[in-house]
């Protein structure tokens, strides 16, 4: 059920970290944390969709002063739980449209939840957004996936990406209008339980688009956090935008 958090309730908060522990691992967190802190260059940053804190912590205790925004009060609160929570500034709303104090050197949306946002309209919204809180240079950070259509044959919308002895976790897309969703079905202790979230994928020419109605330039963009060069085979892009003039 959906209710004020979205579909990162309560039920989905307390078991975030521990269902995507990779990701909080230090060789998922580090490289990301490491260009963030030079793109910050000594600046305020915000992240859109702050959840429990995984990037925003660590670059917290670099010295940099982060703000996040994110429509979970249950993720917020766990992020506020733990040691240095307090560090880190965060405005619960709609990363589209809420606004945080002040301005920023670098913003930046990490692990595809630019795709939390299930409509053309609010992705553009939510690039005139950032540029409203860059400094003039100021940086727009998106990691995001690669959409897998190449996996799907004719006639085919579902593409698995977990299958293990209790947990399946698949995709399904509408090529139509861009709609995906992510459904996750687990088995513990004989019991089932099946959770699904909304996506709208996006290709990394249309966030060019977007991020240029936005008034920012597309600066770089890599494979990954390593800066590995992106090609026609990557499977996700980590992209930087700056914004122009004042």
């Amino acid at each position: 059920m959906i209710d004020e958090d979205g579909y990162f309730g309560e039920t989905v908060a307390a078991t975030y970290d521990e269902s995507s522990a990779e990701m909080f691992a230090a060789q998922a967190v580090e490289p990301a944390v490491d260009l963030l802190e030079r793109l910050a260059g000594g600046g305020r940053a915000l992240e859109l969709g702050v959840g429990t804190g995984r990037i925003a912590l660590p670059l917290a205790r670099r010295g940099v002063e982060v703000h996040g925004i994110d429509l979970s009060r249950a993720m917020v609160q766990r992020l506020r739980a733990k040691p240095g929570g307090d560090a880190v500034k965060v405005v619960v709303g709609d990363f589209a449209t809420a606004r945080a104090p002040g301005t920023f050197s670098v913003a930046y949306l990490v692990f595809n939840t630019i795709m939390n946002l299930t409509t053309q309209d609010a992705q553009v919204d939510c690039f005139r957004n950032v540029a409203a809180h860059l400094e003039p240079g100021g940086t727009f950070v998106v990691e995001v996936m690669v959409p897998e259509l190449r996996k799907l044959p004719p006639g085919q919308t579902t593409v698995p990406f977990h299958v293990g002895d209790n947990r399946l976790g698949f995709d399904t897309y509408d090529l139509a209008t861009q709609a995906m969703s992510s459904h996750h079905v687990r088995v513990e202790d004989g019991r089932g339980s099946f959770w699904s979230v909304p996506f709208r994928y996006v290709w990394p020419a249309e966030l060019d688009l977007m991020a240029r109605l936005a008034g920012m330039r597309l600066r770089e963009r890599w494979a990954d956090w390593g800066r590995e060069p992106f090609t026609g085979d990557s499977g996700k892009h980590v992209s930087v935008w700056e914004k122009v003039g004042g």
